[in-house]
């Protein structure tokens, strides 16, 4: 048995090729030490196969023989290890009130009755409300990240958002013929995607998914919610990975603003195709929600419930924002996704806890809170840094090994965290090596910077 130089060669060009392509990727992506890491890995390689194409033939052989039983233990290691955290899905069943979010008690104004009830209620909010008040606060020119143009930019696309919120909940003007579930499914998913949704799945609404009161939107404020609806629509859109990149700088804040305004498009036109069908709908988006959309998204087969305490998707991981339609169209559920290998591997990463400035998410394993099984974010301490450098951070975003790009390269990493734990714990370790344990702020695009 002989093995030529050529076959060596060939070897080598080959790695060289997948390296160097896998390096100019990683530059395209401003991701700098993952593209210098790459064109040196691509040539070692291809020194090592020409210098192996140059040695005599039994050593050739004795080395490939040697890479094909580390390949073959590999390979076993990879795909007959299949072991992984139990996936505990214990979920609460009691509804949330929506006065309690950060967002709607930071909107509260000393003197008036909504003020008074909320503290009469948790006066133990009182205090550390009055704290985060005291910050320069969210787009704020005196906040540490101020940046007037982009700040300016932002607060015009939630002005956009804001103003849909008259149109979330169309009249239903028409009598129709009820339509099948599986067609009215199937062209309810392919109507947002073509609107530019990354992905939709329908589910089944539960009490759960809906707040027990209204604390901002259009509901009067402290109403309680009643939502008869039987399903809802949940869609992600994709945040830009350049503007992400710069968090916690001030593009994130405009990324995210203009995401929820195309979430919110998304939604409304939704809701208002229904209700031309003949179907009450309600169209669920930034700042006017009934519903908690990470849930909804999640039972709906998007994604899971991650370490940050946001929707993980598996091609995109946080890096999306949410929107949800419910509605009494009669539709076809469906699956939730086996989140078991992305909660194993939340569990081994914990780069976002680690990386987080405000140090708000939590470290340590899930536990039942409220009657779920799940991580619990500080939301105090979370909201609190925002309205201290004026964006909404996004630093737990950037650095997620899932928020790559929806690439080849990428997806072939995502390919080892699903299939095992071994898997996983490569696919971190090479995250670490390539991206940084700690990784750097990327440069946001050079129009960004004009004004500052």
């Amino acid at each position: 048995m002989s093995i030529g130089p050529a076959f060596s060669l060939m070897l080598g060009v080959i790695l060289f090729l997948f390296f160097g392509s896998f390096g100019y990727v990683s530059f395209r992506e401003q991701e700098h030490r993952a593209a210098r890491l790459s064109w040196v890995s691509s040539f070692v390689t291809l020194l090592l196969f020409f210098a192996l194409a140059l040695v005599p033939s039994e050593v050739q052989v004795l080395a490939y023989l040697l890479l094909a039983i580390i390949g073959i233990g590999v390979l076993l290691w990879l795909f007959l290890d299949r072991s992984s955290q139990k996936m505990k899905t214990e979920r609460s069943w009691n509804r949330f009130d929506e006065r309690d979010i950060v967002f709607s008690r930071h909107g509260l104004r000393e003197g008036t009755a909504e003020y008074q009830n909320y503290y009469a209620m948790h006066p133990e909010n009182e205090e550390v409300d009055a704290r985060t008040r005291k910050s320069p606060g969210l787009l704020s020119d005196e906040a540490k990240e101020a940046n007037t143009p982009i700040f300016e930019s932002a607060e015009a696309c939630f002005m956009f958002t804001e103003a849909l919120h008259i149109h979330v909940e169309p009249e239903v003007e028409v009598d129709v013929p009820p339509a099948e579930p599986d067609k009215m499914s199937t062209f309810v998913k392919g109507f947002a995607l073509y609107l530019g949704a990354k992905s939709v799945g329908i589910a089944q609404l539960e009490p759960v998914h809906v707040y027990s009161h209204s604390g901002r939107g259009t509901d009067p404020y402290g109403e309680r919610i009643i939502n008869n609806h039987a399903y809802a629509i949940a869609f992600t859109v994709e945040m830009s990975y350049e503007m992400m990149g710069s968090a916690p700088r001030a593009p994130v804040v405009l990324e995210s603003a203009r995401q929820y305004v195309e979430g919110a498009k998304i939604a409304v036109l939704l809701s208002n195709l229904l209700s031309q069908l003949g179907y009450h709908a309600r169209a669920h988006i930034d700042g006017n929600y009934q519903v908690i959309a990470p849930l909804v998204a999640r039972d709906a087969g998007l994604g899971e419930i991650g370490r940050m305490g946001l929707l993980m998707t598996p091609d995109l991981g946080p890096r999306v924002r949410i929107g949800v339609v419910t509605t009494d169209a009669p539709l076809v559920t469906d699956e939730r996704m086996d989140g078991a290998a992305m909660i194993d591997f939340c569990t081994r990463c914990k780069k976002c806890a680690e990386n987080c400035p405000s140090r708000s998410i939590p470290l340590d394993d899930r536990r039942v809170y409220d009657g779920a099984y799940r991580w619990k974010i500080d939301p105090v301490s979370c909201f609190r840094y925002w309205n201290v450098i004026g964006t909404d951070c996004g630093v737990c975003m950037k650095v997620c090994p899932y928020s790559h790009p929806d690439t080849f390269f990428h997806n072939i990493l995502r390919g080892l965290i699903s299939h095992s734990a071994p898997g996983r714990h490569i696919a971190l370790k090479l995250d670490d090596v390539f991206y940084g344990r700690y990784p750097e702020v990327r440069p946001a695009p050079d129009w960004t910077k004009h004004g500052m």
